[in-house]
């Protein structure tokens, strides 16, 4: 992992200091930042958000689909545990911890929004990361390329009517045109115009090209990440300073999410016999989230101040290091898994 991706969590903590200092010396500037929108649409984040995915789809490459069949048992589970769990796993987290558990301890005018906010979180796929977790277990490099593909393509389709669903099942309200218009924004043009320009690299200058323009863009992508965060804090400061527990909070389902679908996806791959190094990476996708589309999503449909927005980016907060937990025990348990996997 480079620098920027070992320490993640805690350059994503500096940004919260950063950005509730900045937000609370000058609010003036981000008042104004905040204003600039089109279609519901704030144009300084879409730049930035745009700035965080496309490097990352750049890595995708559709035509390892035809690797399915090579590792269908393990693209099975992983499908079944990303689409018809852990959308589902988390709005019922959300409802449990945030709806009744801890609603004493929440401001009662966003619990909406924090719960919209975890749905989000779980209902993408992570893209990008996923590549390095794999790789820290030893994963199949094939099944991840061809895994990652297959999300990304049923993500285009699926990310919207599934949002959907869930929140109108929470009894949140779906402002269906911006929800539209935010995966065409920040999934379907990103992923078209990845692919388009991933195949010119490849066309004149071949897989040397593209891996020094991932090499240049990967410190461009975090640090579009970090700016975004500090936007956003800058905004959510003083409700952050009234209620210190929110992050903590907001956290309990998160870490529950990510260990109870890793530990169902990496037990049904022992079940049904696949290799280790596809139940390891098998096991970091299905827990894993696109948390920069999560972000994106929770800006657009409901705003900067929204408590959706907040719970998505306690999900950038742990990310990295609840993964690198995950990645040491697929790896410390392999040994056992190999024993019950024929």
């Amino acid at each position: 992992m480079g620098l920027f991706e070992r320490y993640l969590t805690l350059w994503v903590g500096l940004c919260i200091v950063a950005g509730i200092a900045l937000g609370h010396l000058a609010p003036a500037p981000f008042q104004l930042l905040g204003r600039l929108e089109l279609a519901q649409v704030n144009l300084p984040v879409a730049g930035l958000i745009w700035l965080m995915i496309v490097p990352m789809l750049l890595k995708i490459d559709f035509g390892a689909l035809h690797h399915v069949r090579k590792h269908w048992r393990g693209i099975a589970v992983t499908l079944f545990i990303n689409w018809g769990v852990k959308p589902f796993s988390m709005a019922l987290l959300g409802w449990f911890f945030v709806a009744h558990l801890f609603r004493p301890l929440l401001p009662e005018a966003q619990i909406d929004g924090y719960i919209a906010g975890l749905i989000l979180l779980a209902a993408a796929p992570c893209t990008a990361m996923v590549f390095v977790w794999s790789g820290l277990c030893r994963g199949e490099p094939h099944f991840t390329l061809t895994q990652v593909a297959l999300n990304d393509t049923i993500m285009m389709v699926a990310f919207a009517p599934l949002v959907g669903l869930l929140l109108g099942l929470s009894a949140i309200t779906v402002p269906w045109q911006t929800l539209f218009l935010s995966v065409v924004l920040y999934i379907v043009i990103p992923v078209g115009a990845a692919q388009v320009w991933r195949g010119r690299l490849l066309a004149s200058g071949g897989p040397a090209a593209l891996e020094r323009v991932l090499k240049t863009l990967s410190p461009a992508s975090l640090l579009a990440l970090l700016a975004t965060l500090v936007l956003l804090f800058a905004f959510q400061g003083a409700a952050i300073i009234a209620q210190p527990l929110v992050i903590a909070l907001l956290a309990v389902p998160i870490l529950i999410q990510v260990y109870l679908n890793a530990g169902l996806a990496y037990l049904l791959n022992r079940i049904f016999g696949v290799a280790h190094c596809v139940a390891g990476p098998s096991a970091l996708i299905g827990a894993s989230n696109f948390f920069e589309l999560a972000v994106a999503a929770a800006i657009a449909l409901f705003g900067f101040q929204s408590g959706a927005a907040l719970a998505t980016v306690v999900g950038v907060l742990v990310e990295v290091p609840v993964m690198l937990s995950v990645v040491r025990l697929v790896n410390g348990s392999q040994a056992w898994y190999e024993r019950g996997a024929r």
